[in-house]
């Protein structure tokens, strides 16, 4: 679930894995092992969350909610 819901937002973003990595401080072959289906840490996480404004609840699949409760 997560590794589909951050390629769908790259896309919708029209983002290269190269750019979002580099904007969330991981290697260009660490964000494609995310969308390949690795699991992320707690801190890229909550990096990947707050540089796209979803949820971690949604990122994980939890809910179907986008929205950041603030």
């Amino acid at each position: 679930m997560f590794s589909e819901r951050i390629r769908l937002l790259r896309g919708e973003k029209k983002l290269t894995q190269t750019a979002v990595a580099a904007k969330i401080g991981l290697s260009g072959r660490g964000y494609q092992d995310l969308e390949l289906g690795a699991t992320p840490r707690g801190d890229t996480l909550l990096a990947i969350a707050e540089f796209y404004d979803v949820s971690i609840d949604w990122l994980m699949g939890r809910t179907d909610k986008r929205e950041v409760n603030r």
